[in-house]
């Protein structure tokens, strides 16, 4: 009987060493628990914790920010937090956030985030997902970073940042892209510095065609406002903008502008909103200076007679940002582009510039909408309902020779070096491995892909193939010119 009892005592001893669950290690290297196991992880882990605070859309909450990597805490900073987006934080359910560092006292603090340039102003963007209507805009989770990286390699200033993974008071929220805010800066858009009492009012700007930002500082209105305040996109006023003189076809405009959001022939409108100089410090004299100079612009794009040999227009634009901006825009497919999300600057004494490309998250082969072998400067011609059409500007551009043979010029340089279809596929397989190796993906989509719809290997290979077909239809067509 004492040989039965032992013998059962050694089963069941054995069976607790192999029944034994393993215990999950979250904490990190100063004793925070994480959200969840990271393992040997590379990519740079966000802890945020909003100390109570809601997380608003029209005012900044305090919270804090721990920086980990592979568990080991490489920052603390105190930081202000606040909902962003417009559409995408309607449709949303994963939400984006600005990010601003602060001091000890809750003042704006420049500060270098994971070794970029010191700086106040900061975004997390994550993608578009729906979990009542099921759909979900970038799969690959990468569409921004690659566009921007893209736009670097042609030497254009693109907003920096990295894939890193977010959670906020103990809840895991997945991929985002931490990256800089477009503002001006010797670090990022480079113009002059212009206060009120400038005497040179000839720079720097910075203009956008975009939605009306619908909520200005300190804005105490509730979430739920900002969850359906659809008309406040479309209501532009002397405060916030200017309106160009000239319809998306080229004539003059001849009904006022500020006309109550999504009237009739709001489609025929573009709306520069003042960036820098804000709204808020733009003087009347900016305001003016500024038009003028864009209106000068305008007409003499119109009026030049591309049979001859100069161009007027040229005297008020630096073409080549013009070729570049378009390039990007053709080659990442982006059908926000032009007609939102759209950034045009000015130093003093200088020519209007394009860019940095900006938004990408119905980029590539997501949006619709365009046809995928058209030219997204064509927009108008497919969509005929939208309040935000493109302006006449690129349309015009692709009727005169001079402007297409610099883009063929740039187009072919590019394709042989940075734009070659095996550079663009490295970079996309280099970024998309880094995320699936560091479990990234399976834990993003853990949360945001339940029913498990996402094949985020295919996904990839979508993406490797639509920049391949795109390059290829982009050189038959502009090789043709």
């Amino acid at each position: 009987m004492k040989r039965i009892l032992v013998f059962c005592f050694l089963i069941l001893i054995s069976c607790k060493q192999h029944l034994q669950v393993e215990v999950i290690d979250t904490k990190a290297s100063d004793g925070q628990v994480l959200a969840l196991e990271t393992g040997k992880s590379t990519i740079p882990y966000f802890v945020i914790n909003t100390q109570g605070n809601e997380i608003l859309y029209g005012t900044k909450s305090n919270a804090t920010l721990k920086v980990y990597q592979q568990k080991n805490l490489l920052q603390k900073q105190n930081i202000t937090l606040k909902f962003r987006g417009k559409t995408s934080f309607r449709l949303s359910d994963k939400k984006s956030y600005n990010v601003g560092t602060v001091d000890e006292a809750g003042k704006g603090f420049d500060v270098s985030m994971l070794g970029l340039p010191a700086e106040q102003d900061w975004r997390l963007i994550g993608h578009v997902v729906n979990l009542i209507d099921k759909y979900i805009w970038d799969k690959t989770l990468m569409y921004n970073y690659i566009g921007y990286e893209l736009s670097r390699k042609m030497g254009k200033y693109a907003s920096r940042g990295q894939l890193v993974e977010v959670e906020i008071n103990g809840s895991y929220q997945g991929v985002y892209l931490f990256c800089e805010k477009l503002n001006r800066s010797t670090n990022r858009i480079n113009i002059k510095s212009m206060n009120s009492s400038a005497t040179n009012i000839t720079g720097g700007y910075i203009l956008k065609i975009d939605k009306v930002d619908s909520a200005p500082e300190n804005d105490l209105k509730p979430n739920s406002y900002f969850l359906s305040n659809w008309a406040d996109d479309a209501t532009y006023n002397e405060y916030n903008s200017f309106r160009s003189n000239y319809d998306i076809n080229k004539n003059l405009l001849t009904f006022p502008p500020f006309l109550p959001a999504f009237h009739p022939n709001k489609y025929l409108e573009t709306y520069f909103t003042y960036e820098y100089p804000s709204a808020e410090k733009i003087t009347p004299a900016q305001k003016v200076y500024i038009s003028k100079y864009l209106d000068q612009f305008e007409m003499a794009l119109i009026t030049d007679d591309f049979s001859k040999t100069t161009r007027t227009y040229t005297n008020f634009i630096d073409i080549d940002s013009f070729v570049d901006y378009f390039i990007i825009t053709e080659l990442c497919r982006n059908v926000d582009a032009y007609r939102l999300s759209t950034y045009v600057t000015k130093d003093a004494d200088g020519k209007l510039v394009m860019g940095p490309t900006w938004d990408l998250n119905i980029g590539f082969d997501e949006g619709g909408r365009v046809p995928i072998n058209e030219w997204v400067a064509n927009y108008n011609n497919f969509v005929s309902s939208d309040a935000w059409m493109a302006p006449f500007w690129w349309t015009r551009l692709l009727e005169d020779p001079i402007f297409k043979q610099k883009v063929k010029a740039r187009w072919q340089g590019l394709r042989s070096a940075e734009f070659s279809t095996a550079a663009m596929t490295q970079l996309v397989e280099n970024t998309a491995q880094s995320l699936i190796t560091n479990g990234a993906v399976a834990r993003n989509y853990a949360i945001w892909d339940k029913e498990k719809v996402v094949n985020y290997t295919k996904s990839v290979e979508a993406l490797k193939l639509f920049l391949e077909n795109r390059s290829g239809w982009m050189d038959q067509k502009i090789n043709g010119w």
